[in-house]
């Protein structure tokens, strides 16, 4: 078996105005940094609006087409803007992890990494915002469940901000398990410990300065018994990086290592339970050499674990 990584040049497209953090850059720190891995490199596709339709209503597909600019760009909220080449990008975002979702469950890889952009934990069902416009995880969530017949699927965030939007879209879907820490008070304001949906959202707010020996506790104590209670047939990770010590974003305090580390305890869970088979998604992180070396360092995980 083998590491798949999904990523598509339209995704340098999605242009932001300049001094935003969720910028070009980024995919080049991510896939600078995997250059030298042994990888399956996988073209993502453009999801069809019918992948869509599993997490976003049609109102809401129909407004971000419509909202498109040809040129320039066009603000949906104080943070969230599109220029000619975004939409084709969340397109291709989505798309690559549902084909990403397709492989590993095709037997084609072992686990595999979407390096796409724009993010999509912060897209409600009718409301782009925080740099999102698609829920892609729970795009390829459904799509595991609805078209590759799982019953179970495990979401787990570690970005830095609560996955409000993929809150929104499964906490009343009881396939799913969606489990986030994050740093709290911070952007967006959700996540809190009485949010618990249907039963399946588990949220760990963690103060500012947690550092490593306090986000790797709260994963022992509270995160991984959940995902191993829940018994998934898929983990699918939300992979934000912007809780390294080093980003401008937060301050969580993290370091590479605690990135690894993470996987690592969720590989293990997908052993048990999955026959390995992790999906892995990229959200935030906004220190270009931490988002590279933390990307690198989590990819190598599933690199090593998918030989």
């Amino acid at each position: 078996m083998t590491t798949a990584l999904i990523t598509h040049e339209d995704c340098y497209g999605h242009v932001t105005p300049p001094g935003h953090p969720e910028q070009v850059a980024r995919l080049d720190a991510v896939l600078g940094a995997l250059e030298g891995f042994d990888l399956k490199r996988v073209k993502a596709p453009l999801a069809a609006d019918d992948d869509l339709l599993r997490a976003h209503p049609k109102r809401h597909i129909d407004a971000v087409r419509a909202a498109a600019p040809t040129e320039g760009w066009r603000s949906l909220d104080a943070d969230t803007h599109m220029s000619a080449g975004t939409l084709a990008a969340a397109y291709r975002a989505a798309g690559g992890a549902v084909r990403a979702v397709d492989l590993v469950l095709g037997g084609e890889a072992q686990n595999a990494f979407a390096a796409v952009r724009p993010p999509g934990h912060h897209a409600e069902r009718e409301t782009a915002m925080g740099f999102c416009f698609f829920g892609n995880v729970v795009v390829a969530a459904r799509h595991a469940l609805d078209h590759h017949g799982l019953s179970r699927v495990a979401i787990v965030d570690f970005d830095v901000h609560h996955g409000n939007g993929t809150q929104d879209l499964v906490e009343d879907d009881p396939r799913i398990l969606f489990c986030s820490s994050h740093q709290s008070p911070l952007y967006p304001g959700t996540g809190a410990v009485h949010e618990t949906g249907s039963g399946n959202i588990l949220n760990v707010p963690l103060p500012g300065g947690t550092g490593s020996a306090g986000f790797r506790a709260a994963y022992e104590a509270q995160v991984l018994p959940r995902v191993d209670a829940f018994k998934p047939e898929l983990i699918i990770i939300s992979a934000g990086f912007d809780a390294h010590k080093d980003d401008p974003l937060a301050g969580m305090e993290l370091e590479v290592d605690d990135f690894a580390w993470v996987t690592e305890k969720l590989c293990d869970l997908a052993d048990k339970h999955c026959a390995g088979r992790v999906v892995s998604s990229l959200e935030g992180g906004y220190d270009l050499p931490a988002l590279g070396a933390s990307a690198a360092a989590h990819v190598r995980v599933l690199e090593e674990r998918g030989r």
